[in-house]
């Protein structure tokens, strides 16, 4: 028996509010599927870490960028940034922000099913 499922982030399930930015979330089968919408001047540790509690972000992401740019930083000091186009994955353990004046959009495909949930 096939399955086909879809959903529209015109409607999302659940959205996610938090300074400078929000999370959209829709479900298909057994994932959690997010856009997220980063604006200039977001930074995990300034506008998520007081919502998930911990000194870097635990999430693992999985991720494709829209437009913008984001710069991360893992604990262990390595760093790297993605743009418009690129897919990336990031491990557990890090400190994300927006680079320049556009807001950085990106779907996530493993890392926001608790992000910045209150």
């Amino acid at each position: 028996m096939s399955v086909l499922a879809s959903k529209s982030f015109t409607e999302p399930e659940e959205v996610r509010e938090f300074p400078h930015g929000h999370v959209d979330l829709v479900t298909v089968g057994d994932t959690t599927v997010g856009r997220a919408e980063f604006e200039p001047g977001w930074r995990w540790t300034q506008d998520v870490k007081p919502i998930a509690g911990t000194d870097s972000c635990q999430a693992a992401h999985t991720g494709y960028i829209l437009s913008g740019r984001m710069h991360v930083v893992m604990d262990d000091g390595a760093e790297g940034e993605a743009g418009p186009g690129e897919a990336l994955m990031v491990e557990p353990g890090h400190d994300a922000w927006v680079v320049g004046d556009e807001p950085c959009v990106m779907v996530d495909f493993t890392g926001l099913r608790d992000y910045a949930k209150k």
